[in-house]
């Protein structure tokens, strides 16, 4: 809902303090025109369970394709915004690899850069270490914990991993059947859950464990 993927039933979505899914119209908010969503996605970024990165390009030009198309900057200035960022992500040594010759957690790591490339002020995760092996699923944690230690990104994380999503929010909300079943900080959440679902959920989890 908040790329607009989907049309909300009601109430308004702001990003930022400014309305997302509604604009200003002689003194009252109405539905948001294309135009006006065009802009207003355009602060947002968004990484997804696959990549989805373009297979004929390599890994900067995947990262420079968004600044240049969009942004209107200057193929020298979006390789330089690029290379800084794969180098952030841990991805410089591979900047001329096509994505077929890099594994699923480097994929991802320059699925994340090419996002940031657009200079978001909110990021949205959804699932993106549920396609991963186990094994390298820890080089794209490592990167969205910097994004939040080191640069103070915004973030909308969609996980199922627990501990992860613990360690890193301010806010974490369970959701059960489509609505959010219980909200709070990650320390009350996780200690003392005060929906049945959400116990049952933690407990699950626990014995997983």
């Amino acid at each position: 809902m908040l790329m607009t993927l989907e049309t909300i039933n009601g109430g308004v979505i702001y990003v930022d303090g400014k309305p997302l899914t509604h604009m200003p119209k002689n003194g009252a908010l109405v539905p948001a025109d294309a135009k006006y969503l065009r802009k207003a996605r355009s602060s947002i970024g968004m990484c997804f369970q696959h990549f989805n990165l373009f297979p004929h390009m390599t890994a900067v030009e995947n990262c420079m394709e968004g600044p240049v198309q969009v942004l209107g900057l200057s193929r020298r200035e979006a390789k330089e915004r690029a290379e800084e960022l794969l180098s952030m992500v841990g991805m410089i040594d591979k900047k001329d690899q096509h994505p077929a010759r890099l594994s699923g957690g480097q994929q991802q790591r320059v699925a994340i850069a090419r996002a940031l490339a657009m200079r978001p002020k909110v990021m949205l995760f959804d699932e993106v270490t549920s396609a991963l092996d186990p094994e390298v699923i820890g080089e794209v944690t490592n990167v969205i914990r910097d994004l939040v230690t080191k640069h103070n990104l915004t973030m909308l994380m969609v996980t199922h991993q627990m501990g992860f999503a613990r360690d890193i929010s301010d806010r974490i909300c369970f959701f059960y059947g489509g609505k959010i079943e219980e909200q709070d900080t990650p320390e009350e959440l996780f200690t003392n859950p005060k929906s049945k679902r959400t116990q049952q959920f933690l407990s699950a989890v626990k014995a997983a464990d």
